[in-house]
């Protein structure tokens, strides 16, 4: 599933086609998505200009005259740069055209999403009750240490929680867990506010570096000019289970925590 990273390096990648160029249309060949796509989307977005690419979470905003077009990438879906006239595939679902260019929606399982929305984006019920961004300043340790005080519920599950940050998916969250020493079977409530932290600081930093290299590489997920990303070959933990820790030797251990696999090292995490 593309998490945080991957969807913003697609922000990177897609942004500089769109800015400033007006839509001529859409081309919707599979309109069963999470929810339908419009029936109408050719006509609302035909002749508006695009004035920003942002993305909230997961989710993208294309900002236009008028509204914005939301999209989420769901488990498998992507977006490509293609020339006018690219013959579609099997799962390419959705054109959204260009004079010279397509910005085409591959999405395999299709639990993406697609949708024309006129409301501000702070007032849509699926971003409404999104927590803070985990690279801007409203995320920080004492909030973190605030929100965690009456839990008792794992640290792993608080910073997957996307009320409380969001975009913090299950790889980075047992990276940064990693980094930051601390077992991620712990009581959210039993850690101190400077243990949390270093967690601040190396959930951003894990983030910021999946960024830098274009997000983990999984199988449904490609960049929007169809490369892998390479952070995977960085991982310290995840996927490592029985593998040597990087820091002392031992065995990594792997359990479900909160219904996801986790990773972590029983003598450096505590």
């Amino acid at each position: 599933m593309p998490e945080l990273p991957e969807v913003e390096t697609t922000r990177r990648g897609i942004a500089p086609y769109l800015l400033q160029q007006r839509w001529c249309g859409a081309v919707v060949r599979q309109p069963q998505l999470r929810q339908p796509v419009s029936a109408t989307l050719d006509q609302q977005l035909r002749g508006r200009e695009i004035h920003a690419v942002e993305r909230r979470a997961k989710y993208l905003l294309i900002h236009c005259d008028g509204g914005y077009l939301l999209l989420h990438l769901g488990m498998s879906g992507s977006l490509r740069i293609l020339p006018v006239g690219t013959p579609p595939g099997p799962h390419d679902h959705v054109d959204l055209c260009f004079e010279s260019y397509l910005l085409r929606y591959r999405d395999p399982r299709r639990f993406g999403l697609l949708l024309w929305c006129e409301q501000p984006p702070q007032e849509h019920p699926l971003l409404r009750h999104l927590g803070p961004e985990p690279l801007a300043p409203a995320f920080s340790a004492e909030s973190l240490h605030h929100q965690a005080r009456q839990r008792k519920t794992p640290v792993k599950a608080l910073i997957m929680e996307q009320r409380v940050v969001v975009g913090v998916g299950n790889i980075y969250a047992n990276e940064a867990l990693y980094l930051a020493a601390i077992d991620p079977r712990r009581a959210a409530r039993r850690i101190a506010l400077v243990r949390y932290q270093r967690l601040v600081v190396e959930i951003r930093a894990v983030l910021q570096r999946a960024i830098a290299m274009g997000g983990t590489t999984l199988r449904d997920f490609q960049h929007e000019d169809g490369k892998p990303g390479y952070f995977q070959q960085t991982l310290h933990v995840y996927g490592r289970g029985g593998a040597p820790c990087h820091g002392c030797g031992q065995p990594l251990r792997s359990e479900r925590i909160a219904q996801r696999s986790s990773f972590f090292c029983p003598r450096c995490q505590r």
